[in-house]
């Protein structure tokens, strides 16, 4: 079995306490990790090979964005996309031991407005989504794509749909843009294969809220799909959500899946 997790850890180096503590506690065979915030040469290699995870590949910019996939086993076929257009460090792939293909992206968050025209870094969003679409399209192998996606798709995916409807992540024509990527590759999402709709559903809970878990006031931004090919092979999808409340959190929380390859 091939376990991976993947995680918006918000600085890697500045919460690798809490990173460790993810792999001693759930022990994944694969991590992804986004917003990592550092560069290449700078990614904070020991503590990982320390505990086993001798094969690192990042994608990585100075205090912003980029990506990094840790694992066990041995990664080949690196790949780094610029789907935004703009050299930022937003997308690693592999390939792993069993021929499956691993994409691990970092979807811009969108600015406030959602209106292109008035916020470009709306229109980027969408752009980077069109993108991928295309990529999607045309994959010919077995795949699993994760990440922070920064979309919340479903009513019961954030904690009230009506007061975000108008928020940037939840907005009509981000969803309807998720869908076509996800339709290009009839991608199954695991968060909601294994934990169906209307149940709640959470992986970000904002910093600004005094007491996150009283308040419950999430939006369900990261994901893990795949192609259904692999559907046979997937066994569990689980969220970590006492990751929110360890020092110094991310504002997300891990997400771990289970593999039968």
């Amino acid at each position: 079995m091939t376990s991976i997790a993947s995680w918006n850890i918000n600085s890697v180096r500045a919460r690798i306490g809490i990173v460790e503590k993810l792999l001693r506690e759930e022990a994944p065979d694969i991590l992804c990790l986004q917003e990592t915030k550092v560069e290449c040469g700078t990614f904070p290699k020991e503590m990982f090979r320390a505990l086993g995870y001798e094969h690192i590949e990042t994608h990585g910019q100075r205090m912003h964005h980029g990506v990094a996939i840790v694992s066990k086993v041995p990664l080949t076929d690196v790949r780094k996309y610029d789907w935004q257009a703009n050299g930022e460090a937003r997308h690693v792939g592999v390939t792993l031991p069993s021929g499956v293909r691993l994409d691990n992206v970092y979807i811009p968050a969108g600015g406030d407005i959602a209106d292109r025209d008035l916020n470009p870094k709306f229109g980027q969003k969408l752009d980077f989504f069109g993108r991928m679409t295309e990529w999607a399209g045309a994959l010919d192998q077995p795949t699993v794509l994760t990440g922070d996606f920064n979309v919340a798709p479903l009513e019961s995916d954030v904690w009230n749909h009506k007061a975000l409807l108008d928020v940037v992540s939840h907005t009509p024509i981000e969803v309807e843009t998720l869908g076509k990527l996800q339709a290009a590759s009839n991608w199954v999402d695991l968060g909601r294969h294994f934990i169906a709709a209307p149940t709640p559903l959470y992986t970000w809970w904002s910093y600004r809220a005094k007491d996150w878990e009283a308040s419950n006031r999430g939006r369900r931004l990261d994901h893990m799909w795949i192609t259904p090919d692999l559907l046979p092979q997937a066994l569990s999808h689980r969220i970590v959500q006492p990751a929110r409340s360890w020092e110094r959190p991310s504002d997300h929380i891990p997400l771990v899946t289970e593999f039968a390859f």
